[in-house]
């Protein structure tokens, strides 16, 4: 097989490929079998009847068009790695020369995206400046309270719905006079806006027993995104009462004996947690200088082709204005994408078993899957050379932060390592399990670059986010 690659532009190329007619032949003869398998002739048993008998019945140009048809995906794959083409988005192909005689040999053109080739900068010592750690005694309340709130209880009150009320609900949609969805004694926290678009504002002021109807769009089933109106039933009205914040609540909620031990312990967790944000800060900042002083050019292609599929699984492909805001984010995430996946190649960065399968566990958490089934569903849906080359960019983001010069605006040295949250009390990570370690073993060791990964991290949110709230 021959190959020459015309480079077209820096994010999309030309292939011309030309493979002789002996390569093709054993396409060919399978070619003739799976036809003689599928035909019926007078005279001819299934699977038995001859080439030229096909040719003359099915004719030779059916034959052709089978054979190519399972060819070109190989001979376009060997072709790419032959000129050292990481193709990616869909290729567009285009026969210019068909074998309809033997001897003849097949040819082809393919243009397709491909990852840009990125000039990377010196990536030690790059300097960035973050806020400095300051945890107030807001803060210190803030946690406090949350804690009190695990220790609270529910109390039924005899007045009209507030904005923090907790409310058990009956809950019914409808469109068009069809009942699509309906629910009955959900418990429901007015004011946290993780249900229905305006259904809020539409239990403020309703008692116990009363019954109003709203306009919202459905977050999720085969409607999606479609109005509904929908009609909400208030069974009851209750408030949260918090515990007394004193030594009693310190000894209930902690080991702790006394109320000043137990704020002393949240002082300290309020400023790690600020040191933490003090470590994602620098983290997005480095990524954020990269972005700003590397060109990456991007394939118009496979932004449209990913912003097309996320508007229409939103119903919303004739949205112009989100379709700009999706666009916008698209580009930038496949920048950050394809810059990563060039430091990583820079740094030489390999992806463990362990750092997969931690990974894995921590995602697992996040959609309330157990890990095993989250494995299995991953490695079935073929996503595993995705969360591979996840994983390494995120790994190739870490080894530049771990170079960088990190300060706060007091000019004071931020060192790294102490921003890292305690694992004290953390559960191991169990890495013996059967079906971690047997389906994630070889993926492990495949490369970073497997695959084609265009999805963002803020769109694979949204997608969470809207999964736990259908």
């Amino acid at each position: 097989m021959k190959s020459a690659v015309e480079t077209i532009s820096p994010t999309r190329v030309k292939l011309v490929v030309e493979v002789p007619f002996a390569e093709l032949k054993p396409m060919l003869d399978q070619a003739y079998k799976t036809i003689g398998a599928q035909v019926q002739i007078p005279g001819f048993r299934k699977g038995k009847v001859p080439s030229r008998i096909i040719d003359q019945r099915v004719g030779r140009g059916a034959v052709v068009q089978e054979a190519v048809n399972e060819a070109l995906p190989r001979f376009f794959a060997e072709a790419a790695e032959a000129e050292n083409v990481r193709a990616i988005g869909q290729p567009e192909v285009d026969v210019t020369a068909v074998p309809l005689e033997d001897g003849q040999d097949l040819e082809f053109t393919v243009e397709t995206d491909v990852r840009p080739e990125i000039a990377l900068p010196d990536l030690d010592g790059i300097a960035v400046e973050v806020d400095p750690v300051e945890a107030s005694e807001a803060d210190v309340d803030e946690r406090l309270t949350a804690l009190r709130e695990r220790f609270g209880s529910l109390v039924g009150v005899e007045r009209p719905v507030e904005d923090g009320d907790f409310v058990s609900i009956d809950l019914t949609a409808t469109i068009d006079g069809e009942e699509i969805d309906s629910v009955s004694g959900v418990s429901y926290e007015v004011g946290s806006k993780n249900m229905l678009e305006g259904m809020d504002e539409a239990l403020l002021g309703l008692a116990a027993g009363d019954t109003t109807t709203f306009t919202a769009p459905l977050a999720g089933g085969d409607k999606e995104g479609q109005d509904a109106e929908c009609t909400v039933t208030v069974q009851s009205v209750k408030v949260r009462e918090l515990p007394e914040l004193d030594d009693d609540f310190a000894q209930l909620a902690s080991e702790f004996d006394t109320l000043d031990e137990l704020r002393a312990d949240v002082s300290k967790q309020a400023e790690q947690a600020k040191k933490y944000e003090q470590g994602i800060q620098a983290r997005d900042k480095v990524l954020e200088h990269l972005l700003e002083t590397v060109d990456v050019p991007v394939p118009e292609g496979v932004v449209e082709a990913e912003v097309h599929q996320h508007l229409e699984g939103e119903n919303r492909l004739d949205d112009d204005e989100h379709r700009a805001e999706v666009q916008d984010s698209t580009r930038k995430a496949l920048r950050a994408q394809f810059l990563l996946d060039a430091v990583a190649e820079k740094l030489e960065v390999q992806v463990e078993q362990p750092e997969l399968i931690e990974y894995l566990v921590m995602s697992a958490q996040q959609y309330g899957m157990d890990p095993n089934q989250f494995a299995q569903a991953i490695e079935q849906q073929g996503q595993i050379p995705s969360i591979v080359q996840e994983v390494a960019r995120r790994k190739a983001l870490a080894g530049v932060l771990d170079r960088a010069t990190v300060t706060d605006t007091t000019g004071a040295t931020i060192d790294l390592d102490e921003l890292v949250p305690s694992a004290e009390g953390a559960e191991p990570v169990e890495e013996d399990d059967e079906v971690l370690d047997a389906d994630l073993a070889a993926a492990a060791d495949e490369p970073a670059d497997a695959g084609t990964d265009t999805e963002s991290d803020e769109a694979a949110d949204t997608e969470a986010t809207e999964a736990a709230q259908a």
